[in-house]
């Protein structure tokens, strides 16, 4: 009992504590079997283990799981025949696994093996050779899987590489910070970068506008989950061209990670689309009915009028709805010389476009204005006011305007060949400057007053 005593601490070494009869404490280090055992049953994948005879050395609890054969009842068996594989497949089976042992690298296989209760289940299975100490082929292992459950695998990954590469929808996956952390081709085109430069950058450096929306959608996906339905985002972009807005019919996942215990987020996955020419051409087409239907009902008002001045103003009243702030008619005195204020809109609140009482005074326009050349040109006039505030208000006053108006667009009243004055419309700060389309429905308005101005006059006659 001493020898065996003396020898065990020869063993350890002079410097290392007997711990013969003593429990050992929990940063004792795991020993290697426990740790191969534990490794093995921890895997995903389904493994065995053949030696260079053939027989099983090693068989985890995932393949337990797929087969129903416990280790106890496969390890010690000699291959597969008559219990995992049928007879008549078994020398197949067993000679294309264990060819692994004379060929560098991995074989992949598909086999139907047996289940403990009698069913078929087909597997891939990936064999590679165990090389011994003495660098000679010692054994086989192979690790094996539903084929089902591969082929799901593979789809996954597949599609992952579809959205990534090529896809008609921009794919942007974000983290927790609300940071790119990837970005398929689509989405770097939409977003004016590389699909590299956007990584790990705050949205609000790609984004000028909007960027407080699309957080906010962010924010409530990872915290509540993704919404049911699709959300369209109006976004401006800072690109080399200057800045470009753009509508993304946007799709939101949140994405967890499949080996937590419980789902931790990992971030969103966002996919959107750019709808901006279609979401444009309903917002255009939404505008005409509307003005035609403006311009309907404006036609049946007039006729119930029976001053001719009555009539022109209403035309222009119908017209402001959703289209400028304040309207001015200014008329040809006869000699066509200077132009006189006939009607306007109050300056200090809205209100309908009324005749002046009293009758107007010439209005002094100085030379060059968008009045005075939409005159001379027999059209249409747009101009709009500086940037800052002060040039704003100086620029509307020293013009004849309201201080608060920042665009302008001037229209001829052309009638029988002749031009009896000029119809100013004019929009303030919160609205866009005037279009050409805008310039288009300001000129049917423009003739339709006309018409019933020239009514008057040639009354008059």
């Amino acid at each position: 009992m001493s020898a065996s005593r003396s020898e065990t601490t020869s063993a350890l070494g002079p410097d290392e504590p007997d711990r013969e009869g003593a429990g050992l404490d929990d940063s004792a280090p795991v020993p290697g079997s426990e740790l191969l055992a534990a490794l093995l049953d921890g895997m995903d994948a389904a493994l065995c283990a053949f030696d260079a005879g053939g027989t099983i050395t090693h068989w985890n609890r995932e393949a337990e799981r797929i087969l129903g054969w416990s280790s106890e009842e496969a390890v010690g068996r000699r291959g597969f025949a008559g219990w995992a594989v049928r007879t008549a497949d078994a020398g197949e089976v067993q000679g294309r696994l264990m060819a692994a042992m004379d060929a560098p690298g991995r074989q992949v296989h598909e086999f139907a093996l047996l289940r403990k209760d009698g069913g078929r289940v087909l597997v891939r299975t990936q064999s590679a050779r165990v090389l011994g100490a003495d660098g000679k082929p010692a054994g086989v292992y192979c690790a094996f899987s539903e084929v089902h459950a591969q082929i799901d695998l593979e789809r996954s990954i597949a599609l992952s590489e579809a959205l990534f590469d090529d896809a008609s929808w921009g794919v942007v996956l974000v983290d927790v910070d609300l940071r790119p952390t990837v970005v398929n081709s689509y989405a770097a085109r939409a977003l004016g970068a590389g699909r590299t430069s956007p990584l790990g950058r705050p949205l609000g450096e790609l984004v000028v506008q909007g960027v407080e929306e699309l957080e906010g959608a962010l924010h409530h996906v990872l915290a509540e989950g993704a919404p049911r339905g699709l959300a369209e985002l109006w976004v401006t972009l800072s690109t080399t061209q200057g800045e470009r807005r753009r509508c993304w019919r946007s799709g939101f996942l949140r994405l967890a990670s499949p080996l937590a215990e419980e789902p931790v987020p990992l971030g969103v996955g966002w996919l959107f689309h750019d709808v901006t020419e279609s979401k444009l051409a309903e917002q255009e087409a939404d505008r005409l009915r509307f003005r035609s239907s403006q311009l309907h009902r404006a036609g049946r008002a007039a006729a119930e009028c029976e001053d001719s001045m009555e009539a022109a103003t209403a035309y222009l009243d119908f017209a402001l709805a959703g289209f400028a702030d304040h309207a001015l008619l200014d008329l040809m005195e006869p000699d066509g010389e200077r132009l006189v204020r006939a009607a306007a809109t109050p300056s200090g609140a809205p209100g309908p476009c009324v005749p002046v009482v009293g009758g107007g005074f010439p209005v002094r326009y100085p030379p060059g204005h968008p009045a005075l050349q939409a005159a001379d040109r027999n059209g249409s006039v747009r101009a709009s006011a500086p940037a800052s505030a002060a040039a704003t208000a100086d620029w509307a006053a020293d013009r004849q305007w309201p201080r608060d108006a920042v665009h302008v667009l001037c229209t001829v009243l052309r009638s029988r060949g002749r031009t009896l004055g000029v119809v100013t419309f004019l929009r303030g700060a919160s609205r866009p400057a005037f279009e050409r389309a805008d310039a288009m429905y300001a000129e049917s308005v423009a003739v339709l007053a006309a018409a019933s101005l020239d009514l008057a006059g040639r009354a008059e006659e």
